[in-house]
């Protein structure tokens, strides 16, 4: 499997597409077009990761927000609020949590 050959695109809204989800980790990835957002958000019990594969981003995680880019990954732990700022382009991004949503 090619992860970013999965991309597919909305212009409202970024998409989602569920990669792999067993009962301790889910992968998935989030397709964004310039300017989408992914609302901040918080998980208690679960650990998440954004892996940026293609485009640019800024992604906030508690109080600061990087601007991240391909290979750029961004460590989210349980209970710390996090989103997607904004998408500067079209952006891939692979997205893991243990344990699943």
């Amino acid at each position: 499997m090619t992860p970013a050959a999965l991309a597919t695109f909305a212009s409202g809204r970024y998409t989602k597409a569920d990669l792999a989800r067993g009962t301790r980790l889910f992968l998935g990835l989030n397709c964004f077009e310039p300017g989408q957002i992914q609302a901040v958000h918080t998980h208690a019990d679960a650990d998440k990761f954004y892996l940026v594969l293609s485009g640019k981003a800024r992604i906030q995680v508690a109080d600061q927000t990087v601007e991240a880019g391909p290979g750029d990954l961004i460590w989210c732990p349980a209970g710390v609020p996090h989103g997607i700022d904004e998408a500067m382009e079209r952006t891939t991004i692979l997205v893991g949590m243990s344990p699943p949503p």
